[in-house]
């Protein structure tokens, strides 16, 4: 397996991290055994960083980790770096409520997460968003805390804009920004990459088949359950989701030149834009893990990477890549 730096201050990791999210929660049911077999094939195939969040399913999702890893062997536990976000409040109903950075708060949220996990520290913790009502020199100084602690190896961030992660990174070493970027999600081309690369920064790119648009395996018929996120996305409604299937139907030509699949050359693409980015990948089965290892063998010459940006060009999605209220909040950061 590949390897790759967390900026300046983080470990080396896995080329391809594993995003453990839907697993538990928002993209419809899960199967729990297939779930804990997934991540045994990852971790055996090197992937080393695994990715969760403590309010995946309200602890579900860092308590699945921990079973898996509790099961998994020797060498496998031993290579395995978990990445964990806090600080979303959710509500008994599964709704959310805001974000909590405070000091005090963060260490709480930290508290849990390693029970859960059934660890002694925290290889990369992060807020999941920037909290507006505190400053992130508070959340971020409370992390490094933690880190003189020994509870946490490693500060991340999440979502965060330009001038939150300077301010961050002010207040302590930062390893990585997690932020989602694709083809179809190049938001961050700009301000916030220039800022990371400047700072030495990081990026785990999440969303790199845009919760499966791009996947190459979503149709325009498919139906969505209540539970599942995509059902109020709205890059996956109406024309907005015939639109973004046709930009995937033109990437499927240059997969096919290639003899590789849509989803393999979309997380290729992410994979080119530079040794400090790192893309995880939301496999949920054996079968989509393996499809997405096998991206590390697609090699895009400029040429191909030409190709793929007549097909899919900046901006050519229809919709945001959250419901109005989300975006909001994102927005205030940028």
């Amino acid at each position: 397996m590949q390897t790759r730096p967390l900026g300046t201050t983080g470990p080396q990791v896995s080329a391809l991290g594993l995003g453990c999210m839907g697993m538990s929660a928002l993209y419809g049911d899960a199967d729990r055994a297939e779930s804990v077999a997934t991540i045994h094939a990852a971790l055996e195939a090197g992937v080393t960083l695994l990715d969760t969040g403590d309010f995946y399913a309200m602890g579900h999702n860092e308590m699945l980790i921990g079973e898996a890893l509790r099961s998994a062997s020797a060498a496998s536990r031993e290579r395995a770096l978990t990445s964990v976000k806090f600080g979303a409040l959710r509500d008994p109903d599964g709704g959310w409520s805001g974000y909590d950075g405070r000091p005090a708060a963060v260490k709480n949220f930290a508290a849990y997460s390693l029970q859960r996990l059934g660890a002694d520290h925290i290889d990369v913790y992060r807020i999941a968003r920037v909290d507006p009502g505190i400053p992130i020199e508070e959340t971020v100084g409370a992390i490094a805390e933690l880190v003189e602690a020994g509870h946490v190896r490693h500060i991340g961030l999440s979502e965060a804009g330009a001038d939150s992660i300077r301010r961050a990174a002010a207040t302590a070493p930062i390893s990585d920004l997690q932020i989602e970027y694709s083809l179809i999600s190049r938001g961050i081309e700009g301000e916030i990459l220039a800022a990371t690369r400047e700072l030495g920064i990081g990026i785990t790119a999440y969303g790199v088949l845009s919760r499966g648009l791009i996947s190459g395996h979503f149709t325009a018929d498919r139906q969505l359950g209540a539970n599942d996120f995509r059902a109020m996305s709205p890059r996956f409604q109406g024309d907005n989701l015939r639109h973004n299937l046709s930009l995937v139907d033109a990437l499927r030509k240059i997969a096919e030149q290639k003899g590789v699949s849509v989803a393999q050359i979309a997380i290729a693409w992410v994979l080119s834009r530079g040794e400090d980015i790192v893309p995880l990948v939301g496999a949920r089965t054996r079968e989509r893990l393996a499809e997405a290892l096998g991206a590390l063998d697609v090699t895009l010459d400029e040429a191909d990477l030409a190709a793929i940006e007549r097909a899919v060009p900046v901006d050519a999605a229809a919709g945001d890549r959250y419901p109005a209220a989300q975006m909001a909040h994102l927005d205030s950061e940028r």
